[in-house]
């Protein structure tokens, strides 16, 4: 029989070696004292958890990618966290139970069942900040902020803003009175940009409603696209002409802030339909099919952990950061090479030189100042009267 690779890792799953794990806890720590300096404080959330609690209000498409096994102990479904935003949402409803504006922050590795796309990693560390107990658009704008901070201090360039609402497309379909299945269709249909089927989806519906619906397909480009929307849908429900003006809103302050930042409108892409309520937003860069960092407005969440909360955030995977930043590589701390002794003085100038910050490597039995090098030290702890001193090596 031939021999098992036990080495070999499934599709979608990576290891993180010396280097490059350096780089991504450099990073983690850069983007959490980030978040720290605009008021979001840490949490750490479960691995695992009751399957139930996991994906309540989360939709299909992250029930898919959650991998599920049965406690023992207890004999229930238990799943894998596929995302942190739920659970970060019932600690704010149910844990912390705070009045007012709350503002967490977390960084952790998933893992999905499926990818986001073939191309994407099954095994990301999410790094996200989430804010609860403001409906304002004030509330999205800081979040929108924040994500396109941690972008900039992260050295990724080029960054292209999408912003819709799932508002518009709701609106219409409730003026509709579409059942669950066909406005299922209507969205995917929407989604793919497909014209014809849109047309044939809302053949008997009235003709300036389904006028409107098709019209969703080709409301996507730049700030033009606004005005565009502005006037075809004069006389959509007034929910929809106030996500269009939130929409404005949110344009003319981060244009403001970020005017190098070119933004893009889609009406009809609702990425989390089944999850957002309001404003939704990504970062793209080119050469990547995938957005970078996405979230949006999703204030429902709370209910089901027993406390109805206005809900905004983002999230985006800490490895595609380091990857795209176009970081050099971390310049290793040079160390000092200390000899294999059980001298009491040595330990104590090896203590006081880690104190201070320096990487200290003691020898073990048999290596000399060959493997130094090999150990990546520059210097190394020779006893000079009486004393243990660094010296070049």
């Amino acid at each position: 029989m031939p021999t098992l690779e036990r080495w070999l890792l499934p599709d979608g799953i990576e290891e993180v070696l010396p280097r490059q794990a350096a780089r991504v806890e450099r990073s983690r720590r850069q983007v959490l004292d980030l978040f720290a300096g605009w008021g979001y404080e840490f949490v750490v959330t479960p691995h695992i958890e009751f399957l139930d609690s996991l994906l309540t209000g989360v939709g299909q498409e992250l029930a898919l990618r959650t991998f599920s096994v049965t406690d023992p102990l207890s004999g229930q479904l238990m799943g894998f966290r596929a995302d942190i935003t739920p659970q970060v949402a019932r600690m704010d409803a149910h844990s912390l139970r705070r009045e007012g504006p709350n503002r967490l922050c977390y960084a952790g590795s998933v893992v999905h069942a499926r990818p986001r796309a073939l191309t994407t990693s099954r095994s990301p560390i999410q790094l996200g900040a989430e804010l609860y107990g403001d409906a304002s658009p004030a509330a999205d704008i800081e979040i929108i902020s924040l994500m396109l901070e941690t972008l900039q201090q992260s050295n990724i360039d080029t960054v292209h803003l999408d912003l819709g609402h799932v508002g518009v497309f709701r609106g219409l379909a409730k003026a509709a009175n579409l059942n669950e299945a066909d406005e299922s269709k209507l969205f995917a249909a929407l989604q793919r940009k497909a014209v014809t089927d849109v047309a044939e989806l809302t053949a008997d519906l009235p003709e300036e409603l389904a006028g409107m619906l098709k019209a969703l397909c080709g409301l996507c480009g730049g700030p033009e696209v606004l005005e565009r929307a502005r006037t075809v849908l004069l006389s959509a429900p007034r929910a929809v002409r106030e996500a269009l003006e939130q929409l404005q809103y949110l344009a003319g302050v981060l244009g403001e802030r970020y005017p190098h930042i070119p933004v893009y409108f889609d009406l009809s892409e609702l990425r989390g339909y089944n999850y957002h309520t309001g404003v939704v937003f990504a970062a793209f860069v080119p050469g990547i099919g995938q957005s970078i960092a996405q979230g949006g407005r999703y204030d429902d969440i709370g209910a089901v952990f027993g406390r109805s909360r206005p809900a905004t955030g983002f999230s985006t995977d800490l490895k595609t950061l380091v990857s795209l930043g176009g970081d050099d590589e971390p310049v290793e701390q040079a160390a000092i090479w200390a000899p294999a002794d059980n001298d009491a003085a040595l330990w104590q100038t090896v203590c006081m030189l880690r104190q201070q910050g320096e990487r200290v490597i003691q020898a073990l039995p048999g290596q000399t100042l060959v493997d130094a090098g090999v150990a990546g030290c520059n210097r190394h702890l020779t006893q000079i009267e009486g004393q243990w001193l660094a010296r070049q090596i």
